[in-house]
């Protein structure tokens, strides 16, 4: 089930919230997780019934296994319990590319059916086992473990949030109490996410796909059409991942839990080291510590700390997908870190921060484009080697263009490849690039801010949520 369809706008999250707060009322909070874990689960199995089971069968293993590593403290259990945990993720993720990709074995493909969100909830129970080896996890029995991993808010696409930030709240006495201002500030951060995601993340999303399909079939992008593609997906996952996670905070907390924050405004880093301190926070906070730091860190010299940084960032875009786009897109941004590292130069801000967005709308064309022939022919596009062209009638309104660009009837791979695509599509780009570089973003906004800003943008919001032609996924779910 989606956050931005009617049937879970409409139908599940009155039902969800009315039966856990019943619940809590009639039973305590052993009711109320109860119904959180019923109400989850049948939301991940709104998708595919069958993996259900998988996502159970996965929660009650590893609460098995947290409780030995706790019991014994043994590293051979952690050990045993993390490698059982990226077996199955590599299973249904990443047999057939190493198989096929990688090994570059003549074998039948395996049509392994990826399940929803794997990523997402191994990496959670990875946190559960280490925190049950160090001790540091609250003590709590199977249930608040279930309701934990199976959160709806969080199940499909994250914030991967680790157990002693939650499992507190999900035993905390007032848990079931219903609270109006946290349901009134939950809405209103759910409806702004899901305003970025309708409204922008797929006006976004109608730009960029025509550009990188005709990458796809090895179309001559000139400049224009190539940087407009790559500025559109830029600003497409950025709202739809953004405005993902909006909407998984405000879920939270109108069930009374606090999430942390997962974006603060990235395209406005100084530099790429401060981006990923700003761009899927809870995914970096992970990586730097279960794969940077147990590989040594910067504790071992320069070159090592190098290679560290490096091999983090290519784990890490491995992570999104199983493909060597993906894990150029980590290897592109590892060494971006690399880069900053050996020359830390310090640079007026506004030339940090406009370097840093080149160098990552860049690094999102092999992430976006579909194999590495796409890659290049976007790039190709970028760099201007199938020259500059602009629609006839801007190079009439402004003559000296002619100087730098041919005039041509229209641009066939720009929106919808129309005369007037080319003034349309500059305008959303401005408008999006003002948000995402200038203003707040929606954790910064006052109270009054909010209700300007989702009163400006609900009437948009409420036409694409009931009459959009079909319900876009979010860009994370396939991942």
């Amino acid at each position: 089930m989606l956050f931005n369809s009617p049937e879970f706008v409409l139908g599940f999250l009155p039902a969800a919230l009315a039966g856990f707060f019943l619940a809590g009322r009639l039973g305590g909070n052993c009711w109320a997780l109860g119904w959180l874990v019923g109400a989850s689960l049948f939301f991940y199995g709104w998708w595919n019934p069958p993996f259900v089971l998988l996502l159970a069968g996965s929660i009650v293993a590893n609460y098995a296994l947290g409780q030995q590593i706790q019991r014994r403290r043994s590293r051979v259990w952690l050990t045993a319990g993390v490698a059982a945990n990226l077996a199955l993720l590599g299973w249904f993720k990443y047999a057939n590319f190493l198989i096929h990709d990688v090994a570059r074995l003549d074998a039948p493909e395996l049509h392994i059916f990826l399940p929803l969100a794997i990523s997402f909830f191994t990496f959670q129970q990875i946190m559960y086992l280490v925190e049950s080896f160090h001790g540091d996890r609250t003590h709590s029995g199977l249930l608040p473990y279930a309701a934990f991993v199976a959160f709806f808010p969080h199940l499909i696409a994250g914030p991967i949030v680790r157990p002693r930030e939650i499992m507190p709240q999900l035993l905390a006495a007032d848990l079931t109490v219903p609270r109006a201002d946290h349901i009134a500030d939950g809405m209103t951060i759910f409806l702004l996410g899901l305003a970025k995601k309708l409204v922008l993340a797929d006006t976004f999303a109608r730009f960029s796909d025509v550009g990188f399909a005709a990458a796809a079939q090895r179309a001559p992008l000139t400049l224009f059409e190539a940087w407009y593609a790559a500025a559109s997906y830029a600003l497409q996952i950025y709202f739809d991942f953004s405005g993902y996670s909006d909407m998984a905070i405000g879920l939270a907390r109108m069930l009374n839990v606090r999430f942390p924050l997962n974006f603060a405004s990235p395209y406005q880093a100084t530099d790429i080291a401060d981006f990923w301190r700003r761009w899927h926070i809870t995914l970096s906070r992970f990586l730097r510590d279960h794969v940077y730091i147990p590989l040594g860190g910067n504790r071992h010299g320069e070159g090592r700390r190098n290679a560290n940084l490096l091999t983090t960032m290519l784990l890490g875009g491995l992570w999104h997908g199983a493909a060597w786009n993906f894990i150029l897109w980590g290897g592109l941004h590892g060494f971006y870190l690399v880069v900053q590292r050996l020359f830390p130069w310090r640079l007026p801000a506004v030339l940090g921060r406009a370097l840093t967005v080149v160098a990552v709308v860049v690094a999102w064309v092999p992430f976006r484009a579909n194999g590495w022939d796409a890659t290049v022919t976007m790039l190709r596009g970028m760099a201007g080697c199938n020259g500059i062209a602009l629609p006839q009638m801007i190079v009439r309104a402004f003559p000296p263009l002619a100087m730098v660009a041919s005039p041509v009837p229209l641009l066939p791979y720009l929106g919808d490849a129309r005369t007037l695509s080319f003034p349309e599509v500059t305008a959303c780009l401005l408008l999006g690039w003002v948000i995402v570089l200038a203003l707040p973003s929606v954790h910064e906004l006052s109270e009054r801010m909010r209700g300007w800003v989702l009163t400006g943008g609900f009437a948009f919001t409420v036409q694409a949520l009931f009459f959009a032609p079909h319900v876009t996924p979010f860009l994370y779910f396939q991942f």
